[in-house]
């Protein structure tokens, strides 16, 4: 607990004076005043989160976070249960999908035992297993308070070595079967919202399997009371270690001011967990694209991240996160690369002076 509250502690708010330093430069640049849109976004976000105007990216990582789900038993999967296994062997491979998306974005890929239900003999695999997979929540908490914290302390231990390490954005991805649930109970817990803005279908289940999933989620909650102004309750209860690690993901990149991008439905219930334990994190997340599952909707509503990309992607493991990364650092050659004012003789005052009048009747 004690590196928790550590790492929540030193989370502060960005830092608003580098963000208009940056919007200076921004408007400098020779364009109509916000003509690239959410590239000016980013840029002047991550001036906020590093505290400086001029950035560069150079190490990217996506964590990928791998845990076993005990609600699989009570048949909400469409794959069975082996296949976190093999992912851990293909994901340190490369033969899964975020694989050649990383390799595009050359990012690499930092895989995590956190729950696996047998034991992963593979030396690009980080052994952090708290337990061998959760519980089923249908029957009783998914977790003790005590393994949710330590899953969360697990995070934040490896993505603080991997910033030691040199990296400077980091990605948030997930393996295991059956965490679409557990991502459903906790959205479910926390906000009580009808039971179709919450479950989706997952990795394609048939009718009668989807229905069986929205009716577990329901009584998992009901049966186990999560108190939803509890984070570390409702994760203990309903949720995932693997999304118990990235939510320490989320916070350990907020207490070091460095960017960490959101991936799809499971990446998106730990980023609104490190909300739920300090709201100022969510101003170190950059979001990547809208999930497919229904539950995407009701996290941009209750997060505010508004998604970059829609490509009906539903696949996890960080793959949005990668294609997100060549944006990313396209917004930050806005600033070191674009020609500027001054070919007309303009400075940064006239024009800056300029550009607030003209936001003065066309605000963004």
């Amino acid at each position: 607990m004690q590196l928790l509250t550590q790492t929540l502690e030193a989370i502060r708010p960005i830092d608003r004076a580098a963000m208009a330093a940056a919007q200076r430069e921004i408007d400098y640049c020779l364009k109509p005043p916000g003509s690239l849109g959410k590239l000016e976004d980013i840029a002047r976000q991550i001036a906020g989160i590093t505290g400086q105007v001029h950035n560069e990216i150079k190490r990217k990582a996506i964590v990928v976070m791998m845990a076993d789900n005990g609600v699989y038993a009570e048949g909400i999967a469409m794959y069975p249960q082996d296949i976190t296994r093999i992912g851990a062997d293909f994901v340190t491979s490369g033969r899964m999908g975020v694989n050649f998306l990383a390799r595009y974005a050359k990012a690499d890929i930092i895989a995590v035992d956190i729950g696996i239900q047998v034991d992963v003999d593979l030396p690009k695999v980080i052994n952090r297993k708290i337990r061998y997979g959760t519980a089923n929540f249908l029957k009783g908490p998914a977790m003790s308070r005590e393994e949710a914290i330590r899953a969360i302390e697990v995070g934040i231990e490896v993505t603080n070595a991997a910033i030691d390490q040199g990296y400077d954005l980091i990605g948030t991805g997930e393996i295991g079967i059956g965490n679409t649930t557990a991502s459903s109970a906790v959205l479910y817990a926390f906000t009580g919202a009808p039971i179709e803005r919450v479950v989706g279908r997952g990795a394609g289940l048939t009718d009668e399997a989807f229905e069986r999933k929205k009716a577990v989620v329901k009584q998992a909650v009901q049966h186990n009371r999560p108190d939803p102004d509890d984070p570390l309750d409702v994760l203990a209860k309903v949720g995932g270690l693997d999304i118990a690690g990235l939510t320490g993901t989320y916070l350990a990149c907020a207490a070091r001011r460095v960017p960490v991008v959101t991936d799809g439905l499971i990446s998106n219930v730990a980023a609104l967990t490190a909300m739920r334990l300090k709201p100022e994190a969510v101003e170190y997340m950059i979001p990547s694209h809208l999930s497919f599952e229904p539950g995407a909707m009701l996290l941009r509503e209750i997060t505010g991240l508004e998604p970059m990309l829609n490509m009906d992607m539903r696949l996890g493991e960080g793959t949005g996160c990668a294609l997100m990364f060549s944006i990313i650092e396209a917004s930050l050659r806005m600033i070191e690369e674009m020609g500027t004012f001054a070919i007309l003789g303009k400075s940064r005052d006239e024009i800056g002076d300029h550009i607030m009048a003209y936001r003065g009747k066309f605000p963004r």
